[in-house]
């Protein structure tokens, strides 16, 4: 039961509607989106469900389906039961087109019915047709809806006499308009023309007894007439008898093939209801997609567990204005059934109930909502809702009296499966009176078991909701110091309406501020003061967290980065040692060599004096080329050009040319500050330089680099789309995908190149397979695209 009748009217569904047929290519699919209901089935709505999502995921994984010409046969059908009559070959061309949409819906879900079994069960509607219907018609109508000539032996001897006699015809009409021109017969400039279907000749008025023939019309001036030369005229006699052959035997043809049709309209019957089912189910899924909506599991308890829900009509106006919206975090459940939202005017109060209730009415019609896929939700046999936004000058004094309608309506038929939305709950008549009676209200919905959403200012109602199991406060965030609303909706604690410090800040008297507050009552004013003290804590914290959250990311990254230059100077170190080891056996062997050929030389003198010596002195000869240089060690020099360095001093180092700020001068040793990195150098390799020279150095450092990392990592997305890319493309994308997220310190990255025939995804693969930077790779959730996008995380 859905309370009251123009419920879809209050939460705006009917602009989704509208959405819907927007995405819809024929009158078919608009036509079920008319037929859209609230539905409490479990089997039902599951089904559409996830008939929606299987279609959301043939659009996301780029797999070819049929997209256009999902015709409305019914028209055609009506016109072909009846026995003689036949369709004309306009109307077996559409006819032809939707069969080919329907062989490529066949195709399709016969090759892919394991993935999607949902829409794949629906082929059960096209169990009786005969697509060689297709073939007879493809034989008879060609690609542009034209009869073919070879659609019959007849026809084919008819259009070849036509064509024929049509160029016997120009020949003689030829000749004629050559001799009336020599003749001055023709106006100037004229040529042959059509009249009446009939090829004629214009011939100038006073001219016309000089040549024989009949006038079919003539120019609006009368100055020219057009004449069929006499000699023409049983040609083109010859020529109509030939068209009006040619059109019986069309229609011989067109109804014999209607003939064919007719036994297959029930089939065909069944079919145009599948084309309209397609094109609506696939509306959904493209609407889906662009307010990117999932499924949330449906589960049997009652619950409302929802992650970032977003109203998708408020995010669309919002994306045109190039502003974001502020998703909400909504849970019902267990002992908290019933929200009661409280909060400043204008803080989003009524936009949460309103999307709530919009959400959880389009999940019960069939249609994926805009949450995260971990969102859970349960259906609801009752769908109740109150929102005062129909004021006007006729019924501004029965406006109490309505709501008090609805009041009677959900106190007498709301039970544990009745979800209901009330908007400012009590408001209408006096307060002390409507929030008491909004008060009883409440607790009789309570203890009767529904769920849902209140929005109120009443503090008793604040109360209550603290006290009652079932009840739960909940408040709209807002920032006291600016007067801005958060647009957050924080369950657990009332809201204030900050009416005192919004009316401080305006620049209201002081001394009605304090008259207010002393007919408030001390109580009341401590309270709303502790809720405000509440707020301004809550933003506090709320930017420290963000502030801790900050400097820790920013740690991981300098850790990282200390950690990777540790690893490069050990594996340069190890490097150095390994070549230095090399140079000194090599070294060690060609000394060895030349000592033991030294040996072998005095050996075979036989201890020849003059032999020996003259060895022994290439001996001393050979250890002073490999006896290592002796090199003065002393300490360097200190020279620092531009003068003495100071604290806060710019310099330049001397070896590699970085520019850099002095933290703390220490003897010969200087703490520099290079960017946002520290670092200690010695001072003999720094030079000073003066404030104009670092600017120059920064601008021409940042030209010549072209590469500023900040703009990179604003720019960088961890989401890579390669549909419709070619293979040797996306090597080098991938590469620098990789490269530019390792480098920022992302780690995880998602890669989205469609399951098709797999060669994509197997290029991807292996190449992220040989990259030292990749950790793992997953398939992403079903529910986000599966085997047709990967999931990537860094080491």
């Amino acid at each position: 039961m859905i309370y009251p009748s123009n419920l879809e009217q209050k939460i705006n569904f009917g602009k989704v509607k509208e959405l819907l047929k927007e995405e819809c290519t024929s009158p078919l699919g608009m036509s079920y989106v008319d037929k859209v209901s609230f539905s409490s089935d479990h089997k039902l709505v599951e089904k559409l469900l996830d008939q929606t999502h299987e279609f959301f995921q043939i659009l996301v994984s780029g797999e070819v389906f049929p997209s256009s010409n999902f015709t409305n046969l019914y028209p055609f059908l009506e016109k072909a039961k009846l026995e003689g009559a036949f369709l004309d070959q306009e109307d077996f061309h559409e006819v032809k087109l939707a069969l080919y949409t329907l062989r490529g819906c066949i195709t399709f879900f016969k090759k892919f019915v394991d993935e999607y079994p949902a829409l794949s069960q629906l082929l059960g509607l096209l169990v009786d047709l005969d697509l060689s219907l297709l073939k007879s018609i493809e034989q008879v109508i060609d690609e542009k809806g034209k009869i073919r000539s070879n659609a019959s032996r007849d026809l084919q001897l008819i259009r070849n006499q036509i064509i024929f006699e049509e160029g016997r015809l120009r020949k003689v009409m030829e000749r004629i308009f050559k001799e009336a021109r020599a003749k001055g017969l023709t106006p100037e400039d004229s040529a042959m023309t059509i009249r009446g279907g009939r090829m004629v000749i214009p011939v100038a008025a006073e001219n016309k007894r000089k040549l024989r023939g009949f006038i079919h019309d003539e120019s609006a001036t009368g100055q020219t007439v057009f004449m069929e030369p006499e000699e023409a005229l049983d040609i083109n006699n010859e020529i109509r008898d030939l068209e009006y052959m040619e059109r019986r035997e069309i229609i011989k043809i067109l109804t014999t093939l209607t003939d064919k049709l007719r036994p297959a309209i029930p089939a065909l019957r069944k079919a145009t209801n599948y084309l309209g089912l397609m094109d609506f189910v696939r509306a959904k899924a493209k609407f889906a997609q662009k307010t990117e909506s999932v499924k949330p599991e449906i589960t049997k308890e009652r619950q409302l567990t929802w992650t970032k829900a977003r109203h998708p009509l408020l995010e669309m106006a919002l994306k045109s204005q190039g502003k974001k919206i502020i998703p909400l975090d909504v849970k019902l459940g267990g002992h908290e059934r019933l929200l009661v939202i409280s909060g400043p005017n204008a803080g989003g109060k009524s936009v949460t109930l309103k999307t709530v209730a919009l959400l959880q009415y389009m999940l019960q019609c069939g249609l994926l909502i805009p949450v995260q896929p971990d969102s859970k939700s349960s259906l609801f046999d009752n769908f109740f809702i109150d929102i005062g936004d129909e004021q006007n000058l006729e019924n501004d004094l029965s406006t109490y009296s309505s709501h008090l309608m609805s009041m009677k309506h959900f106190t007498q038929f709301s039970n544990r499966k009745t979800i209901l939305f009330i908007d400012e709950f009590g408001t209408g008549t006096e307060p002390q009176f409507g929030g008491a009676i909004a008060e009883s209200i409440l607790l009789a919905l309570n203890k009767l078991g529904a769920f849902g959403i209140v929005t109120t200012h009443y503090g008793n109602l604040k109360q209550v909701a603290n006290k009652n199991q079932g009840l739960v406060n909940g408040a709209m965030r807002y920032d006291v110091d600016k007067l801005e609303p958060m647009y957050q909706l924080e369950i657990g604690k009332p809201g204030s309406s900050f009416a005192l410090e919004i009316a401080s800040k305006i620049g209201i008297s002081k001394d009605i501020l304090q008259y207010a507050k002393d007919h408030i009552g001390e109580e009341r004013v401590r309270y709303d003061r502790l809720l405000t003290q509440l707020e301004n804590e809550k933003n506090q914290y709320t930017s420290l967290l963000a502030d801790a959250k900050a400097k820790e990311r920013l740690l991981k990254t300098r850790l990282r980065e200390y950690n990777e230059l540790k690893e490069t100077l050990e594996l340069t170190k190890k490097r150095y040692i390994q070549e230095a080891k090399q140079e000194a056996k090599a070294l060690l062997d060609q000394t060895n060599k030349k000592i033991e050929s030294t040996i072998r030389q005095i050996k075979e003198d036989k201890a020849d004096k003059e032999a020996t010596k003259k060895i022994r002195q290439e001996l001393e000869t050979f250890k002073e080329e490999v006896k290592p240089e002796k090199m003065a060690i002393k300490d360097p020099e200190i020279v620092v050009i531009g003068g003495k360095i100071s604290n806060g001093d710019w310099v330049r180092l001397k070896d590699n040319g970085a520019i850099a700020q002095v933290l703390q001068v220490k003897n010969k040793e200087v703490e520099l500050s290079i960017g946002e990195l520290k670092s200690n150098v010695k001072l003999s390799r720094l030079e000073k330089i003066s404030q104009t020279q670092v600017k120059k150095e920064l601008k021409s450092s940042s030209k010549r680099s072209g590469y500023n990392t900040n703009e990179k990592l604003m720019d960088f997305s961890p989401n890579l789309d390669l549909r419709g890319k070619r293979g040797e493309e996306v090597l080098s994308i991938i590469q620098t995908f990789i490269d530019e997220g390792f480098m920022f310190g992302v780690k995880d990255l998602r890669i989205v190149h469609g399951k098709g025939d797999g060669i994509l995804r197997d290029i991807t693969r292996n190449l992220l397979r040989t990259m030292p930077q990749v950790a793992r790779l997953e398939d992403e959730h079903p529910d986000r695209g599966g085997a047709g996008v990967t999931l990537v995380t860094l080491k």
